[in-house]
């Protein structure tokens, strides 16, 4: 059974940092596509930051050049390092994987089966 569990969120001023971590269990982790998505009150979830199993990464134009997304294949944990946070960014942070997600498509939330749970981000003004 595959489970995904997030943490690492909380509540941050404009300009801090955080990092959520996705622990992985049951499926050949190596092997998969995984991704960050967030989804503010009111608002579509939408695709942060997405990892190919060839290490290949993407971003949403929003995060680019703040958020960096990596892996920790012996733990089988996936992590989402946020920089310069800004209120905008606050919402439920989901991480989720799938077999295979087409790299036209990585960042689009309907690609993915697996999901975790979420853990809420908070960034004020």
């Amino acid at each position: 059974q595959v489970q995904l569990v997030e943490s690492g969120g909380g509540s941050v001023q404009a300009g801090g940092s955080l990092r959520l971590s996705c622990a992985a269990s049951g499926f050949i982790y190596r092997r998969n596509y995984m991704g960050w998505f967030r989804q503010a009150p009111g608002k579509e979830r939408e695709g942060v930051a997405a990892l190919g199993s060839d290490g290949s990464t993407s971003y949403a134009d929003s995060v680019k050049g703040r958020f960096t997304i990596s892996r920790d294949s012996a733990k089988n944990n996936l992590y989402l390092q946020m920089s310069s946070l800004k209120p905008e960014d606050t919402a439920v942070y989901y991480c989720a994987a799938d077999t295979y997600v087409g790299s036209s498509y990585r960042l689009n939330y309907k690609e993915y089966i697996y999901w975790g749970q979420g853990t809420q981000v908070t960034v004020s003004s």
